[in-house]
């Protein structure tokens, strides 16, 4: 086919409904009003530098290092150089309202839940067969293969074949229930019994435990937890009219 095509914004709107990814747009619109709507009352502003400095993160996390690769970026997403004025404006605004809203909660949450934020460091094999799952625990604690070689042998994933299951840092918050039970009231290192959840049978090694520690990084990570929730609860207590022009039948 040759001919080119023509799509108009009513044929990308449509495309948006049956996609049925409208509603996370008009979330996404309704928390930029509501945003800007509360910073404005509280008299949070951006300055000129900071938009500088903004657009600047933004084009360095977008690998843009000149002004001729900026320009590429814009026409391939269809942006003006003012939709990237407002992209950043925004990044700025939601950050500096989460700041002004919540940096002066954050010791108060972090101690309240503390507990969430300890840290293992650990290896993971998920197995489906149990009898297999229990041969190699006692291999394993007899010394008759390692940990790793399981790893090696028995993880699909090649990426985390080739790095024998090792999980890294994570965080109590984000592990399974029973995991979390059984990896902290262990003294690592320990190899744990294998754990049944519904994702298979897990083989567990627990190589340290990382107690929380409320540095600029935690810091950072909780007022935007926090901010996320406010922003959702506000949302959710938001009507709003859709309006749209010669697109079919109204939603």
């Amino acid at each position: 086919m040759t001919d080119a095509i023509l799509i108009t914004s009513q044929d990308i709107l449509h495309q948006l409904k049956l996609s049925c990814k409208l509603p996370e747009i008009i979330e996404q619109i309704t928390a930029d009003h509501i945003v800007k709507a509360v910073a404005l009352e509280n008299g949070i502003k951006v300055e000129t530098e900071e938009l500088q400095q903004a657009a600047d993160k933004i084009r360095l996390a977008n690998n843009l290092d000149s002004a001729a690769e900026t320009w590429q970026w814009l026409e391939k997403n269809y942006l003006s150089l003012d939709d990237f004025e407002k992209i950043t404006y925004s990044s700025l605004i939601f950050g500096k309202l989460a700041a002004h809203l919540f940096e002066n909660k954050v010791e108060e949450y972090f101690f309240a839940h503390q507990l969430d934020y300890a840290g293992v460091i650990m290896y993971e094999v998920i197995l489906e067969d149990e009898d297999l799952a229990l041969e190699l625990y006692y291999a394993i604690k007899e010394g008759e293969i390692s940990f790793y070689e399981v790893a090696h042998q028995y993880i699909e994933n090649i990426e985390l074949r080739r790095a024998c299951g090792y999980r890294g840092l994570v965080r109590r918050r984000d592990l399974l229930p029973e995991i979390s039970a059984a990896i902290f009231t262990v003294q690592p290192p320990q190899l744990l019994k294998p754990i049944f959840t519904s994702r298979g049978i897990h083989l567990i090694l627990v190589e340290e435990i990382i107690q929380p520690e409320l540095n600029a990084q935690l810091r950072q990570q909780i007022v935007a937890y926090l901010f996320a929730e406010w922003l959702k609860q506000q949302t959710q207590q938001v009507t709003y009219q859709l309006q749209l022009e010669s697109v079919g039948s109204a939603i």
